[in-house]
């Protein structure tokens, strides 16, 4: 497999041995390969802006910029100017061209970390214990467009949702016409819910339902008892249908509308 064809990774973390650890075991696939580590965010966000990776492995905690900043300002560096890397990319023939996608990966498994992540553009979120063919697979994940979350922090995440009172603002129905009101007859609150819920089918219903408790698709396919293309199918339709950019905002769309 000839460099322009594999995901090419950066690695931020301020642990040399942490650093050796992922190097190893991403150098060791054929369709990867290392193009630079990072000690600190600030090297991380340089190494992105003059290599343009597909992928960045970023820790949070690390001297001077951490990793929520150093992934938020990647991520600008993304949106600025339709993207340098993606020029490039399309002079060197590669019509398949990607911005650069940060997956954090931590020791902490924290809420705040998880919704800082999200809001500062991260496509992925797991921890440092995950088993090495769950990073790899994760990688190819983000790699190909779509986002991944540790299932325990997908799970804390609707849990804090809920806590916070993250909902829709409701509409209030009139009463019917013509009717007689009273004190007691006060508009009443119905739930308001996104006219793409509507688009969906029952079977695709089901799988959000299962993608919003942490699933994966090879989870989602045994319990529905249907095969895994079939489940990236529907995945497909889902995020098309309700404008989802990857399962962490499929997840929100879940919640919000009252699927979970």
């Amino acid at each position: 497999m000839s460099d322009m064809q594999r995901i090419r990774v950066v690695i931020a973390d301020d642990q040399e041995l942490v650093r050796a650890g992922f190097a190893m075991v991403i150098g060791s696939q054929p369709d990867m390969q290392v193009v630079g580590q990072a000690g600190d965010g600030a090297q991380a966000v340089a190494l992105a802006e003059s290599l343009h990776p597909d992928v960045v492995l970023m820790d949070v905690r690390m001297p001077g910029m951490d990793g929520l900043e150093a992934t938020s300002r990647i991520s600008a560096l993304e949106a600025s100017s339709g993207s340098a890397a993606g020029a490039q990319k399309e002079a060197a023939g590669d019509s398949a061209t990607r911005r650069t996608r940060v997956i954090i990966l931590t020791t902490f498994d924290l809420d705040e970390y998880v919704m800082a992540a999200i809001n500062a553009g991260a496509s992925g979120f797991l921890l440092k214990d995950t088993e090495p063919e769950t990073l790899l697979s994760s990688i190819r994940t983000v790699y190909q467009g779509n986002a991944i979350i540790a299932p325990s922090a997908t799970k804390r995440l609707i849990e804090k949702m809920m806590q916070d009172g993250y909902t829709k603002t409701p509409l209030t129905a009139a009463p019917d016409a013509g009717a007689k009101t009273t004190p007691q007859d006060a508009p009443r609150t119905v739930a308001y819910t996104d006219p793409e819920l509507d688009l969906l089918t029952d079977r695709e219903r089901e799988v959000l339902v299962e993608i919003a408790h942490g699933l994966s698709n090879q989870e989602i396919a045994n319990k529905l008892f249907i095969s895994l293309p079939t489940v990236k199918t529907h995945v497909a339709h889902i995020l098309a249908k309700i404008n989802a950019r990857d399962r962490v905002q499929a997840v929100v769309f879940a919640y919000d509308n009252g699927l979970v």
